[in-house]
């Protein structure tokens, strides 16, 4: 870079600075001598790597990664996004994309894992499954700085791993899976197609029962989950007698979605708060008086993978006593990140609040506990690494380094005399044996957890049929026993 380059370089920065001491003298009064200087820091040092650094460097990504490394200095949710990372996450929420069709999450042994194949995707009849290890990713085009033919995924970002595998419709893509029964990873060639990720899936499962899976919180879930409920309707006749809600592996996504969301089934009252430093962020969603889905019972089925909106969602329900929380202790993360977009294409994701559920606790690091802990048989057996004797255990907010503990996030009124550790720690219980339900031994490819949710409905649905006809036995007894109000002649 030339010298010219170099003054503008610092003219920026120290602009920066002086507009930033403009703003803390504003509004945290005046500023000290250290701020300065940390700033000096950082130009000195840009100063030292451009004379002196053995090659070239090139300024804006040292900027880029300087600013990187400051929001990981904060908590593992705030972000730095180069412009093609804040392209992706923009694209994600809108529900539409080239690439394979795979929903994909990080394993504790840093490898990468597939949740699910999306159906009727190039990954589904490629013949991708559920729990399958990518160990390994060899794109048609390689990117410049790679040596090797393939990247092994090991430490490999999910942003990383997406990258590489999203990409023109029409072009090929080769990834190597390791699955039980596999002695090596096997190569698989996929060409890449336009994939369309429905954030809602519905489906009758028993006579007026209906399952509804909500896969993520996208711009659109609230109207596709009203559209699929009208269906659901339909097909039982023009009312349901229950309903499954699944959010299992659903990881988030919009804050608003999710209360549109919980609002169809809870009539009033608060469906969740954030508390954050800014006005702004101090804010209650409350549900209006409009539910369209207050009636029949209601049964949500949660897991390790239900996170962030996932869990605002589940707590609201289960706080209003509107739904029976199904499955095993959710994520933990009881965050709220803002996006901001920069100027140059890049973004900024920020945790700017700590969401709390309508009885006014956080679930941040604890997640949300169910009322009936039942695991799956495919969820107590991980799928194993090749070289690996211990099954992974799904990863939770209280793994993540930098995470806000449950203790600081909670009220001061409703914190607990000790950090509620030994509860996090605590594997949720089996059904009990005495149960109808966990009598007979479940086929491994069973889902229980649903078996469990559909159990609960039809006895509820049983139970409350039962008691209107009683209730409609009763109603000439009762009006027979009432002393007559004639007035004698």
């Amino acid at each position: 870079m030339q010298k010219s380059s170099l003054r503008t370089v610092l003219a920026f920065l120290m602009g920066a600075a002086l507009a930033l001491s403009a703003v803390v003298l504003l509004r945290a009064g005046p500023v000290t001598a250290a701020r300065y200087e940390d700033l000096s820091l950082f130009t000195s040092v840009m100063h030292l790597l451009r004379r002196n650094y053995v090659e070239p460097v090139d300024e804006t990504a040292l900027i880029r990664g300087a600013v990187r490394g400051m929001l990981e200095e904060l908590d593992p949710h705030s972000a730095y996004m180069d412009p093609d990372a804040h392209k992706e996450m923009q694209i994600d929420t809108k529900g539409e994309f080239h690439g394979l069709g795979i929903e994909i999450s990080k394993r504790r042994d840093g490898y990468i894992e597939v949740v699910s194949p999306i159906d009727g995707t190039p990954a589904a009849r490629a013949g991708i499954r559920a729990r399958d290890q990518i160990t390994a990713i060899c794109p048609t085009e390689r990117p410049d700085d790679w040596k090797e033919e393939c990247k092994t995924t090991k430490n490999m970002t999910l942003f990383d791993a997406v990258k590489l595998m999203r990409g023109k419709r029409g072009t090929a893509i080769t990834i190597r899976i390791y699955r039980d029964g596999f002695s090596r990873p096997q190569p698989y060639t996929i060409q890449r197609d336009v994939v369309k990720v429905e954030s809602v899936e519905g489906k009758m499962v028993e006579p007026g029962i209906g399952h509804v899976r909500l896969r993520s919180f996208q711009e659109n879930t609230a109207r596709d989950l009203e559209k699929t409920l009208d269906k659901l309707h339909k097909e039982a006749g023009g009312s349901l007698r229950g309903l499954v809600l699944d959010l299992r592996d659903n990881p988030g996504g919009l804050l608003d979605q999710a209360v549109q969301v919980a609002d169809d089934w809870i009539r009033d009252g608060v469906i969740v708060q954030t508390k954050g430093r800014v006005e702004s962020q101090q804010q209650s969603f409350d549900a209006r008086d409009d539910g369209r889905e207050t009636e029949y019972p209601l049964v949500v089925l949660v897991n390790a993978g239900s996170a962030s909106a996932s869990e605002i969602v589940a707590g609201a329900l289960q706080d209003h006593g509107r739904a029976v929380v199904i499955g095993t202790q959710t994520f933990g993360k009881g965050s709220v990140q803002t996006v901001y977009p920069l100027e140059d294409g890049s973004g900024l994701r920020l945790t700017t609040a700590l969401y709390y559920t309508p009885s006014g606790h956080s679930i941040q690091e604890v997640g949300i506990t169910p009322d009936l802990p039942v695991e799956n048989p495919k969820a107590a057996e991980p799928a194993r690494d090749a070289d690996e004797d211990e099954p992974a255990e799904p990863i939770r907010e209280r793994d993540l380094d930098g995470h806000f503990s449950h203790t600081d996030a909670e009220p001061d009124a409703l914190r607990p005399e000790a950090p509620p550790a030994d509860a996090r720690e605590k594997k949720p219980a089996k059904p009990d044996a005495a149960e109808p339900a966990a009598a007979a031994e479940p086929a491994k490819e069973e889902d229980l957890q649903l078996a469990r949710g559909i159990e609960v409905l039809k006895s509820w649905a049983s139970y409350d049929q039962l008691r209107q006809e009683n209730r409609a036995a009763l109603t000439p007894l009762a009006k027979a026993s009432q002393p007559d109000a004639t007035p004698a002649p």
